[in-house]
């Protein structure tokens, strides 16, 4: 199970490198840029995807840790 674990976990850094930087976006916000207010801009093909298996990968390390756990 621990192995699973580390492989779960090495997976879910990758992939949450691979992700968009959304700190700018919101930073667009403050000073002014209207593109992004209101979340205008929707995710699509690949950006949907690797946002998903985010969740998807948080959920079961999660889970593998709280059955490691008890």
């Amino acid at each position: 199970m621990e192995i699973v674990l580390m492989i779960i976990s090495i997976l879910l850094i990758a992939i949450i490198l691979l992700q968009s930087n959304k700190a700018s976006d919101a930073g667009q916000i403050i000073t002014g840029g209207n593109s992004m207010l209101m979340g205008q801009m929707k995710e699509r093909g690949a950006e949907k995807f690797i946002t998903r298996l985010t969740y998807i990968l948080g959920f079961l390390f999660l889970a593998i840790t709280l059955f490691m756990g008890f």
